[in-house]
């Protein structure tokens, strides 16, 4: 297997944060970037879109959003909404990696499946008990508003209760998967923001409610990070970025992600973008193509 990559950067907005995250994997894409796992923070608190997730349904209250200075973004991932509460309160994870970096990573559920293990044992080494989905049936009509209301397989549980929501994007031999690991949560804001939700906060829980105390967000990435390394015996070294991945990445937040094409319909200006590769949870989408 290659080497790996470990970036932990500072609280980024929305459009600077999902710019970097495709730039690694355009870079590793050309084989120019090694396989990556970045975890990072949100400044400000930011809603993220899944790539072909509606927003004029009403099932988000954007007044409500603009009213809290809550940033908003759609991703490259699919999958549904979540609220980014910055760095105190969630963990958001990104992995980007292509075919031969790993056994079984040209395929979606054996993806999810690799991650999921390497998370669980992190979070376990932080006292939670941790339980990983197992393989749900497919149900597109399911699809929430709200990533953690529903749970998809291979994804994380404590106790019944979602404590991680992940999606992805495949893209020629490579991928990308985000995914949001809940430190602690605002339960008001949840609700003002996810009024179409019956219930939000219902099927969710956070390291907090599970252990009694909320792990530092650098206490939690040092646990997931020896988690991918422990369960799967992968070399991941801290690192930089490129020249070429800061300077891809800011022009994507430029001329994508800040755009309102983009957040608005998911179509980047200048450019015709398909949904083909933009996976939510296969549970969540036909056929099993595609979390959240």
């Amino acid at each position: 297997m290659s080497a790996w990559r470990l970036v932990i950067t500072e609280p980024l907005d929305g459009p600077a944060n999902m710019a970097l995250d495709e730039a690694l994997l355009l870079s590793r894409l050309r084989g120019a970037g090694p396989p990556t796992v970045r975890f990072f923070g949100w400044a400000p608190p930011t809603i993220s879109l899944g790539y072909a997730q509606p927003l004029d349904d009403g099932r988000i209250d954007l007044e409500a959003a603009a009213r809290m200075g809550l940033g908003l973004v759609r991703r490259p991932t699919g999958g549904s909404a979540i609220l980014h509460e910055g760095p105190e309160r969630e963990l958001t994870y990104s992995v980007v990696a292509a075919a031969g970096d790993f056994p079984g990573a040209e395929t979606l559920l054996e993806t999810y499946r690799w991650i999921g293990a390497a998370l669980a044992a992190g979070l376990r080494a932080l006292g939670a008990a941790v339980d990983m989905v197992s393989v749900q049936p497919s149900d597109p009509a399911a699809m929430p508003a709200f990533c953690f209301a529903r749970t998809g397989s291979y994804e994380l549980e404590v106790g019944g209760r979602k404590i991680v929501g992940s999606a992805q994007r495949r893209q020629g031999v490579g991928f990308l998967q985000h995914g949001s690991v809940m430190l602690a949560a605002e339960p008001e804001r949840l609700t003002r923001v996810f009024r179409g939700e019956r219930d939000p906060l219902g099927g969710m829980t956070t390291l907090e409610a599970v252990l009694g105390r909320r792990p530092p967000f650098d206490e939690t990435a040092e646990r997931l990070a020896e988690g991918f390394r422990q369960v799967h015996g992968i070399e991941l070294s801290p690192g930089g970025l490129s020249a070429d991945e800061t300077a891809r990445a800011g022009a994507l937040s430029r001329e994508k992600y800040s755009t309102a094409e983009w957040t608005c319909d998911g179509r980047a200006p200048g450019r015709a973008w398909s949904t083909a590769g933009a996976s939510p949870h296969p549970t969540l989408s036909p056929a099993g193509r595609g979390q959240g």
